[in-house]
């Protein structure tokens, strides 16, 4: 036994071998004859049949409210993204959220902006169903070509209690990805509604990721603005390109709080990357925001601002914890070629500063004022959500009964 192990490991492979060798000396052969017969196209095109063997993309689809989007809901969508080779995004429709939750902080048009910006999303469709109903999922499975359609581990329940998945569940093309843990919307909504030193018992669970209404069980109602969110170097990387500029790469940098990340940020973003070939967004720090408007800023602590800015597509790279003043080292220190900043923002008075932080770029004759293509701010967001407060309030108690519904309904199946 052992000696005929030998022989097919030793005379036998030598065969193998020859054999081989004999069988592309005739393709090429045929291939040659082929390209003299029938042109060299055709026989280029047979070439790369048989090098390559077609492989069709896994495309997954997943959609939400992504309202006052946050890095919670990027990472979602990147969590998505890994499970197959092309990304679809759903966002609900205005008029589908307020009859499922109440109305929107951020209208249709600009939770567009948001999600077509994150840089792990491919397409996206507008105006998708709070519910995958039969004949949804059948425009995506054959006008959209998907395969899978994602949510995260927490459940998402109709106004009758029922899991908005049910249908793709049964078809066996659900997939379910990890809650990122840390951030909701709600808790953002009540940081911000404390920031107003307002009643914000209302508010409480009427957003969270997606569709989702998930109890958030601990919640003290007292308003504090302490996050919950530990970052972690892993993550960092996750939401990072990982690349570098070129050597002879024109360098943008912009700089900012870019509290409660809005679409005003985004599309400034996008502008200034427009400008050059890598795009640096400094971020302050919490103790900078602090000191320029006020205690009761910022909505969302530096590593959480960081995140959100990341995940945008048209940012390269962010320094945590930028400087207020921008220094001739820095810029030499950075390769920077151009400073840009925004004509809408929360405040645009820096040039009666005392110590105005764009002097040396200015006297460098690199800084340039940029028009935002939004009149939006993170003031604007935060009086969006107060004024929508009695809205809230109305809902509230409904939604509180499908919730349990739900629940109710998992325990008696379960049997606990």
């Amino acid at each position: 036994m052992a000696g005929s192990v030998d022989m097919v490991g030793g005379g036998g492979r030598s065969e193998k071998v020859k054999v081989a060798a004999t069988c592309l000396l005739l393709a090429a052969v045929g291939i040659s004859l082929w390209g003299l017969y029938f042109g060299d196209g055709e026989a280029k095109q047979w070439r790369g049949m048989l090098r390559r063997k077609k492989k069709k993309a896994i495309r997954v689809y997943m959609d939400g409210c992504f309202d006052m989007m946050h890095y919670g809901h990027c990472n979602a969508l990147r969590q998505a993204r890994a499970l197959g080779d092309e990304l679809v995004v759903g966002v609900v429709s205005d008029a589908e959220i307020i009859a499922n939750k109440g109305p929107p902080v951020t209208p249709h048009h600009e939770r567009m902006v948001m999600v077509k910006a994150v840089k792990w999303v491919d397409e996206v469709i507008a105006d998708a169903p709070y519910a995958i109903t039969e004949e949804f999922m059948k425009k995506l499975f054959e006008e959209h070509s998907i395969d899978y359609i994602i949510h995260g581990d927490d459940p998402c329940v109709l106004p009758d209690g029922t899991d908005a998945y049910a249908l793709a569940k049964k078809a066996g093309r659900y997939k379910q990805i990890k809650r990122t843990e840390g951030v909701s919307t709600t808790d953002i909504v009540e940081r911000s509604v404390s920031e107003t030193r307002q009643s914000h018992s209302s508010l409480q669970r009427q957003f969270s990721h997606g569709h989702s209404q998930k109890f958030e069980e601990g919640g003290t109602g007292s308003g504090t603005r302490v996050s919950h969110f530990l970052p972690t170097s892993r993550r960092i990387v996750q939401f990072s390109n990982g690349k570098g500029p070129g050597p002879h790469a024109r360098i943008v940098y912009i700089d900012g709080a870019f509290d409660l990340f809005h679409a005003g940020h985004v599309e400034i973003l996008r502008i200034a990357r427009g400008l050059g070939d890598f795009l640096l967004v400094g971020i302050h720090n919490d103790q900078t925001v602090s000191a320029k408007r006020g205690t009761h800023r910022p909505i969302m602590n530096l590593h959480e601002r960081s995140l959100s800015v990341l995940a945008c597509r048209y940012v390269d790279e962010v320094i945590i914890g930028a400087p207020w003043e921008i220094s001739k080292d820095m810029i030499t220190t950075f390769n920077i070629s151009s400073v840009v900043h925004g004509t809408v923002a929360e405040n645009n008075d820096f040039e009666k500063e005392e110590s105005n932080p764009y002097a040396v770029p200015i006297s460098m004759g690199i800084f340039k004022v940029l028009d935002s293509p939004l009149d939006i701010t993170t003031t604007t967001i935060i009086k969006r959500i107060v004024s929508n407060n009695e809205a809230y309030q109305k809902r509230n108690e409904k939604k509180s009964q499908s919730e349990r519904r739900y629940y109710e309904d998992k325990t008696h199946v379960s049997g606990d």
